[in-house]
């Protein structure tokens, strides 16, 4: 018996509609202010002991396709942690009004 899961869309092991472009090794583009924010709730939540890394990954690899594809990196990041403080009841949807 198989127990492995079907592959998700973050999965893209030789896609080729997703083929792999050069990157410059030890170039990041600047983070902007959004992006900056993001980084920094993560950083505090984490020192907090309130947001892992596991749990983070878990709910970015966890978006629905077009979701997946259509955010921006810190607009995953974003999506992840209000996914993992709902779910640990730190955060209500109305205060997230």
């Amino acid at each position: 018996m198989d127990d492995a899961l079907p592959p998700a869309q973050h999965d893209l092991g030789g896609n080729p509609r997703f083929r792999c472009v050069p990157v410059e090794p030890d170039v990041d583009p600047p983070m902007d202010d959004f992006g900056k924010r993001v980084d920094a709730l993560r950083v505090v939540l984490r020192e907090k002991g309130l947001l892992t890394t596991d749990e983070q990954r878990l709910h970015i690899e966890g978006l629905p396709e077009r979701d997946y594809f259509g955010l921006t990196y810190y607009e995953k990041w974003l999506r992840s942690i209000t996914a993992v403080m709902l779910a640990k009841g730190q955060v209500t949807w109305d205060e997230l009004k």
